[in-house]
């Protein structure tokens, strides 16, 4: 029978849910009472009912049968559970923002309730009865993934990516492997910026100065350009995904340790309030939340310089980005947050983003006139390798197209795409198939670092920008393609964004870039 048939294929799948009952007896059977399953029931999520069986483990679609025993849940009763684990900063603001629009658009109340510690939750109501809550168990990205571990979470919020340690333990736990494009999606985008008074003299920093200052080896202003006076460090609480990406993005590439003697902080607001009343004061802190603190530009040796901008972080030119993560487990979620998660994608969870003070996904379009200082920078950067003669192939190619803000990098040695830059090949994918470029020519354009000879790095961009196609156009599965001119070209050094000398400087050189027209 159909029935008994999807019973069984539901069984492999082994999906979860998110409302776990004491193990009870209970009988499913099929309209025609042909088929029978009985068992403990150990979970229903609103559609399925999860029953340990003496065939094993089945997950079973409730509207297929009637449930009859002890264990059998009211459906009119039913409410869904929720629970959110990890960043204070993505629980402070983004995701109450964010279930707040979600619940407007569909025609739910919301009514938020304190629980102990600095934890709450928010109902969703039909009228007067609650039809979902979200738990939100506000800590740090460690918390988060510990959480989730021992099934104690069913979303992890993280400022930070999924240690391979974590991943391991979550392969193992059978949550399926934590990166793939079901189980981790990019939310919103911050940055790190170093911050300082508006009453400090120094206006930019490099991104050695600014590891030397971490580690240590930097402890006056002096050596900044600034006043004679002792630099006073502050940095967020340790296990926070903030300072989780000082010491992965900043400290480890330079083999550097975190000095002691430095001033932590529970609360990001906390840190930004201090650091802008004292002159002598440097934090690392997140792009979104400033305060009346100032962020430093970060420049290098070479004259370039970047700064922290709602554009430059979407498209990743600026090198200290910082993604905001939901980590997801391999099972199934109850439909309500299934709807959330999709809302979220959306163009209206974009706009209550921004809105909150984040960077959002949307994609946007930068037109070559735009490029002013990128075309500065490399008409300064020429030389025997790369000639007029290719920069003029390169305005020629680029004349009458506007850039995207959606850009690809790769994990450092790996041509694998990084974190961003993944949901970026299922974001464009997902456009690809809603017609959005349906009449329209995309050139995917790569670049590479300035290491090695031009015409090496060249084939190097080249290959990696028919990589990212390949990755873009396999994520548009249902997309009709032939409506789309795709083409794919590389220019090697020629537009570098960042010095070379450094290994942040390379990685952000080493993109490629989607161009329409």
């Amino acid at each position: 029978m159909a029935f008994f048939r999807a019973a069984i294929c539901a069984a492999l799948l082994l999906s979860g849910t998110i409302t776990s009952l004491a193990a009870q007896d209970v009988t499913l059977s099929s309209p025609d009472g042909a088929v029978e399953i009985t068992g403990n029931l150990l979970g229903f999520d609103g559609e399925y009912y999860r029953v340990d069986t003496k065939f094993g483990e089945l997950t079973v679609d409730g509207s297929g049968v009637s449930c009859d025993g002890p264990g059998c849940p009211s459906l009119s009763d039913y409410v869904a559970e929720i629970t959110l684990s990890g960043s204070s900063t993505m629980a402070e603001v983004l995701l109450p923002a964010l279930i707040e629009g979600f619940a407007l658009r569909n025609g739910y109340q919301t009514r938020r309730d304190p629980l102990p510690g600095d934890n709450f939750e928010y109902v969703l109501l039909r009228g007067d009865r609650p039809a979902a809550r979200f738990d939100f168990f506000v800590s740090n990205t460690d918390e988060g993934f510990a959480d989730l571990l021992a099934d104690e979470a069913d979303i992890v919020m993280a400022l930070r990516e999924i240690r391979p340690a974590e991943r391991e333990h979550a392969q193992a736990a059978g949550m399926g492997d934590m990166t793939g494009p079901s189980r981790s999606r990019v939310l919103a985008l911050d940055a790190m910026v170093p911050l300082v008074s508006p009453e400090n003299p120094v206006q930019r920093i490099s991104l050695p100065q600014l590891v030397a200052i971490l580690s240590g080896e930097i402890t006056n202003w002096s050596e900044l350009g600034g006043a004679d006076a002792p630099i006073s460090l502050h940095l967020p609480v340790e296990g926070s995904g903030l300072a989780q990406a000082v010491e992965d993005k900043l400290l480890a590439p330079a083999k550097a340790t975190l000095m002691p003697d430095l001033r932590r902080h529970d609360r990001h607001s906390t840190m930004v309030r201090m650091v802008a009343t004292d002159p002598f004061a440097l934090a690392i802190g997140s792009f979104a939340n400033t305060g009346t603190a100032r962020a430093l530009t970060l420049t290098g040796p070479c004259g370039f310089s970047l700064r922290a901008t709602r554009r430059s972080i979407k498209t990743e030119d600026y090198p200290l980005t910082s993604p905001m993560f939901l980590y997801l487990p391999e099972r199934r979620l109850p439909k309500v947050a299934r709807d959330f998660l999709s809302y979220v994608r959306g163009p209206g969870a974009q706009i209550v983003i921004r809105r909150a003070g984040f960077v959002d996904q949307a994609p946007e379009r930068v037109s070559i006139a735009a490029q002013g200082d990128r075309l500065a920078n490399a008409i300064e950067a020429a030389g025997p390798e790369v000639d007029l003669e290719e920069l003029q192939r390169l305005t020629s190619t680029l004349r009458g197209l506007q850039r995207l803000t959606t850009s690809f990098r790769f994990e450092p040695g790996s041509t694998r795409p990084d974190a961003q830059s993944r949901s970026n090949i299922e974001q464009l994918g997902r456009a690809l198939e809603a017609g959005i470029y349906d009449s329209h020519r995309l050139l995917f354009v790569g670049f590479s670092d300035g290491v090695g000879p031009a015409e090496t790095n060249r084939k190097i961009a080249i290959k990696r920008a028919n990589a990212v196609r390949d990755a873009v156009a396999a994520a548009a599965e249902t997309a009709n393609l032939d409506r789309v001119e795709i083409d794919v070209a590389a220019f090697g050094e020629a537009l570098p964004m960042a010095c070379d000398d450094s290994a942040w400087g390379r990685e952000v050189n080493r993109r490629v870039e989607v161009w329409v027209r």
